[in-house]
């Protein structure tokens, strides 16, 4: 985090970090994970009331998802005319809409960088907004508790802590990124293998 954005953070308290948040939920790349882990420690440092900051913090994270999933759910229409005859957008839907909740939970503290397309598909899968809200609000919960209270327990280390959220959080990802490509390529295989049987030998 740059001197200028602790010293907003400082002056401006727990609004600007809801706002910072708020943005990042959006896709802004404003490094909220990182300010959360400030703020902890600005907490336990006496600068900041962890209960406000926690407070506004968690509702600026999902008024920024809420945004998210009501931009996929307009675009719902726009991609099932491109996508929707495709059978592996078809399976790829159903699963997600199996596990919604997990993947929803689980990106918002654990592999945050697939939030935003996560808020994005769950809005155009066709899944409820009370659904998506309920385990929006338990994921950014555990979020900042998890983060804050780091943050707050490391204290002034709290920037070592953060670089090495942020690197194992890209470590996860690739691995993530990696599992959907072998998987999606499996699903291809499958699928290519059954239309060659269903096509007659002439």
């Amino acid at each position: 985090m740059s001197d200028f954005l602790l010293t907003l953070v400082i002056n401006y308290g727990s609004p600007f970090i809801a706002l910072i948040i708020f943005l990042g939920a959006l896709g802004f790349p404003v490094g909220a994970s990182v300010v959360v882990i400030a703020a902890g420690a600005f907490t336990e440092q006496g600068i900041l009331a962890w209960h406000t900051t926690a407070l506004l913090g968690l509702l600026g994270a999902v008024l920024g998802d809420s945004l998210c999933f009501g931009l996929g759910y307009f675009a719902r229409d726009w991609v099932d005319a491109r996508f929707g005859k495709s059978p592996i957008w078809k399976s790829a839907r159903d699963t997600f809409d199996k596990r919604a909740g997990l993947a929803i939970y689980l990106t918002r503290f654990l592999v945050t960088s697939l939030a935003i397309p996560t808020n994005l598909i769950a809005g155009g899968s066709g899944i409820r907004f009370r659904r998506f809200l309920t385990w929006d609000i338990l994921g950014e919960i555990t979020w900042i508790l998890l983060y804050g209270g780091l943050g707050f327990w490391f204290g002034s280390q709290w920037e070592v802590l953060s670089n090495f959220i942020s690197n194992f959080g890209g470590l996860l990802l690739g691995l993530i990124l990696l599992s959907i490509g072998i998987w999606i390529g499996f699903r291809r295989m499958k699928f290519l293998e059954l239309r060659k049987q269903k096509v007659p030998d002439v």
